[in-house]
């Protein structure tokens, strides 16, 4: 979810790759109805990233209040098993949406792991996280923000060495190239 300069969801195609992306694709048919539906979610979710228990907690009820979340037996994959999952009454992907994100933040809440939804360390992006790593210790979105940092990193440091000036000025590395 980021904000409107650099909008991920810029048409009802664009909604259809996301719900393919995040492997939840209903084969429904995505309309506009839906995608104003998810844009107008999007400022209440961010208040999820970095935010407090209080804040979580008041997000994920008021959503599951708004869209009516009732529980439901439904069957597991393809098996014979059951499993009890909150859906929406009207099924619109908007809702669905809110649903299982508010589900997932209540399960972080639950398990006090709060601390893994997170935003971007790189200061110029804004995009948000779900640090889902082993250790619990991703930095960087999935976007090239984590290259971006290692770059600048081994920039600075080279500048500081004055090896990256060596390069540039003589053509040469200067610890590969010695002169005979």
């Amino acid at each position: 979810m980021t904000d409107s300069e650099h909008d991920h969801l810029s048409d009802e195609a664009a909604l259809e790759n996301l719900l393919r992306t995040i492997d939840w694709w209903t084969e429904a048919d995505c309309g506009l109805s839906d995608l104003c539906a998810l844009r107008s979610l999007r400022h209440r979710l961010r208040a999820l990233w970095p935010g407090s228990e209080a804040v979580a907690v008041s997000v994920v009820n008021q959503l599951l209040h708004k869209f009516d979340a009732l529980p439901q037996m439904v069957r597991d994959g393809g098996t014979e098993n059951y499993r009890l999952e909150l859906l929406a009454p009207d099924g619109s992907v908007a809702a669905q949406l809110a649903i299982r994100t508010s589900m997932a933040v209540a399960d972080l809440v639950q398990r006090g792991e709060l601390h893994r939804l997170r935003l971007c360390a790189r200061p110029e992006c804004r995009e948000v996280m779900v640090d889902l790593s082993r250790n619990g210790s991703k930095k960087f979105c999935a976007g090239r923000c984590g290259n971006r940092a290692a770059v600048a990193a081994y920039r600075a440091r080279n500048a500081s060495s004055g090896a990256v000036g060596d390069i540039c000025r003589s053509g040469r590395h200067p610890a590969r190239d010695i002169d005979p």
